[in-house]
């Protein structure tokens, strides 16, 4: 005889005056068997968005490499090794993009189709006369008639009020891993630095893209306490980037082992479930996965990807290529 669902899944989503999701009933979703986690998860999705419509958003690296900040995973640190004579661990620094080239780029990403550009920048935040050239970005881009996201690191105070005010509609900081587990990642900022920022976000009035990265030696306890936090972040994210971990040689993490692809799309659904309204989105590592787990990902409820030939510094799948996989699954871009 069938199991009954965890009462977990029953309550769908927190009422935020009436308590807010434990890491417990987290792990207890965690534990379900896979298809009937999938099941689930398929149901909740279905109850809030179009089961055969995917969001596109395409990604730009507006200032690329020497980045102060130490954060484990990524090539653009400073901080890890730059071997001259072999693979490069960390990618060559790079001044700001014009803002001439950021629409260019901007324009051919609306003619493949994405409905959101996103511009991500190395560094641990913004300066004064980085703000100005940032908002002649955003304002141009909401010219073109896409939506607006940006990723440029810890906001000083009155920031995310001044691109607000230029139209930015997201802007994307990853809380990346459990609260206890941040250490062993990242050391040149905290947590607390993360969540501050988010909440200048937040009040700011800009709609908040924040998720995390699977597969950077944590256990599956740490991933039900990141997705605890994003969940009982008040109001949620509106979008919730998972990203699958692409080791990178010479960086700290090159040689921790990949979590097994069944964990991944059980994460999604998780998210799903207790993040029942927020885009979850398909990230980094997706040009690792076969269409099959990115078909089983759809299915859990992931309807959100980046979409066109680069992600930051790691590869992503082609326009055409996602093109074929989306007829295949007969999805519609949203």
């Amino acid at each position: 005889m069938n199991q009954p669902l965890p009462i977990t899944f029953k309550r769908k989503t927190p009422h935020p005056q009436s308590g807010q999701w434990s890491r417990e009933e987290i792990a207890a979703l965690y534990e379900m068997s896979f298809f009937d986690l999938l099941f689930a998860a398929q149901e909740v999705h279905r109850a809030n968005f179009d089961p055969n419509k995917v969001q596109l958003s395409a990604l730009l690296s507006i200032k690329t490499g020497d980045c102060s900040e130490d954060c484990g995973y990524c090539s653009q640190s400073v901080h890890h090794k730059h071997d001259h004579d072999g693979p490069e661990a960390r990618v060559k620094g790079l001044e700001l993009l014009s803002v001439e080239e950021v629409l260019t780029a901007a324009k051919v990403a609306k003619e493949n189709g994405a409905s959101r550009f996103c511009m991500g920048a190395a560094w641990r935040g913004p300066k004064k006369r980085h703000i100005e050239e940032l908002k002649l970005m955003v304002g141009g881009i909401k010219e073109l008639g896409m939506e607006t996201c940006a990723t440029l690191g810890i906001l000083l105070d009155g920031q995310a009020e001044e691109l607000k005010a230029a139209g930015l509609d997201y802007y994307n900081h990853n809380l990346d891993t459990a609260p206890e587990k941040y250490e062993e990642i990242v050391s040149t900022h905290s947590y607390e630095d993360r969540l501050d920022t988010l909440g200048k976000v937040r009040k700011a009035g800009l709609s908040i893209c924040c998720g995390g990265i699977i597969g950077m030696g944590e256990t599956r306890e740490h991933r039900a306490g990141l997705l605890q936090q994003l969940a009982n972040l008040n109001p949620q994210p509106e979008s919730v980037p998972i990203n699958n971990l692409v080791p990178i040689e010479g960086t700290p993490l090159e040689n921790v082992a990949p979590v097994d692809w069944t964990e991944f799309v059980r994460t999604v659904a998780v998210a799903r479930i207790i993040l029942p309204k927020s885009f979850i989105r398909l990230s980094a590592g997706r040009g690792e996965m076969p269409e099959s787990q990115q078909a089983l990902c759809f299915l859990a409820g992931a309807n959100s990807i980046f979409y066109g030939d680069k992600l930051l510094t790691t590869g992503n799948p082609d326009v055409e290529n996602d093109k074929a996989l989306f007829a295949k699954l007969d999805i519609k871009p949203l």
